[in-house]
Parts: structure tokens; C-alpha cells; sequence
């Protein structure tokens, strides 16, 4: 979740005054964005992710981050949910340039953003090969990746295998839910 504050910045001035701010924000090329809680299923879901990349990426040169670190984009600062990066980090890095595969998980407040704006971010920036938004409220998910200078999207099913041949990597859709109860909440 997100909420804008309209205070027109460089990025670089961004950079500085993120510093010195309690909360985490993003930046979309023009203002900060408060970046706000998520639900229950959105941190399962979150984690899932991670465990399941970590698992499947060790060994390897590619390792999978959280949404602890920002990503530079096309003109813009994100915190993605998941992403992937296959370039050596310094322990100490707070910013990533060159993330490969990234993941936005869906949620009613965020939806638009993410299908739209982070998309156009995400094409813009050559090094992410492909961009996946599982949904929060069942399980599937919509895929960009590449296709030559094509940003090509498809929608998964709940029986569908996500393919990252980026990473040399598939998981099963559903492992990403593991643990996640979609029957409706309770009425007050």
C-alpha cells in the first residue's frame, strides 16, 4: 500500500531525504510515496516467494531479496516485494540497479500501480527479464517477461508452473500460497 506526498525532487534529492525519514518510501520519478502496512496474506505470500527462490537459487550466482532493499528504476526508487539480482552485492548495499526477475504481490490499494506504473517501469529497465504479480485474494498471477524487444504478458492458473528460464528456475504456482486461507472473513 502507498500513499503519495506531493513534494516535487530529483532522485538524488530523494536519496537524501530518505535518509533521514522513520518510514520507507518510494520514489515515482516525481515525489515520495509512503510506503504503507500489508495483510496477513500479503506477508505469506511475500515469504513464500522468498523461501521458494532462495531454495531453488542456492548454489548459484543468483540470489533472491526482500522488500527491505530499493531497486533504481527508469527514473524511479521501488521497494518490490521479491526480486532477483545475479551481480554480486556488497553486504552493505541499500540500492539495486540491476535486479533480473521481480515480484509485486497484488493487493486491492496497489493493483493499478502495479499493472500499470511499475510495469512501465519495469519494461524500462533493461536489465529485469521478467516481472511477476502474484494475486493476494487466489491463487494465480500475471507474468511480463521479454520476448526480444517485446514485454509480453501472460496470466497464470492456480495448476500453472512459473518458469524464470532467466534464473534456470520453475516453481509450482501454488507453492507461493502455501499456508494461505482464501475463505472469506468472518462478518462482524
Amino acid at each position: 500500500m502507498s500513499v503519495a506526498v506531493r513534494q516535487s525532487m530529483t532522485m538524488e534529492d530523494f536519496l537524501t531525504w530518505e535518509e533521514r525519514q522513520e518510514l520507507r518510501w518510494e520514489f515515482d520519478g516525481f515525489a515520495p510515496v509512503a510506503m504503507l502496512g500489508g495483510t496477513a496474506g500479503h506477508s505469506l505470500i511475500q515469504g513464500n516467494v522468498i523461501t521458494a527462490l532462495a531454495i531453488r537459487l542456492r548454489g548459484g550466482p543468483c540470489r533472491a531479496y526482500t522488500s527491505d532493499m530499493k531497486v533504481r528504476l527508469a527514473g524511479s526508487l521501488r521497494y518490490p516485494d521479491a526480486f532477483v539480482v545475479c551481480t554480486p552485492l556488497p553486504r552493505t548495499a541499500t540500492l539495486v540497479t540491476d535486479p533480473v526477475v521481480v515480484f509485486e504481490v497484488l493487493s486491492e490499494s496497489t493493483a493499478r500501480t502495479d499493472h500499470f506504473v511499475k510495469n512501465q517501469e519495469y519494461r524500462a529497465t533493461p536489465s529485469i527479464r521478467r516481472y511477476v504479480m502474484p494475486e493476494q485474494d487466489a491463487i494465480g498471477a500475471t507474468v511480463f517477461a521479454r520476448a526480444g524487444d517485446d514485454w509480453v504478458g501472460h496470466v497464470l492458473g492456480a495448476d500453472a508452473v512459473l518458469d524464470t528460464p532467466e534464473l534456470g528456475i520453475s516453481v509450482p504456482l501454488t507453492e507461493l500460497y502455501e499456508g494461505v486461507d482464501f475463505s472469506p472473513p468472518e462478518q462482524d
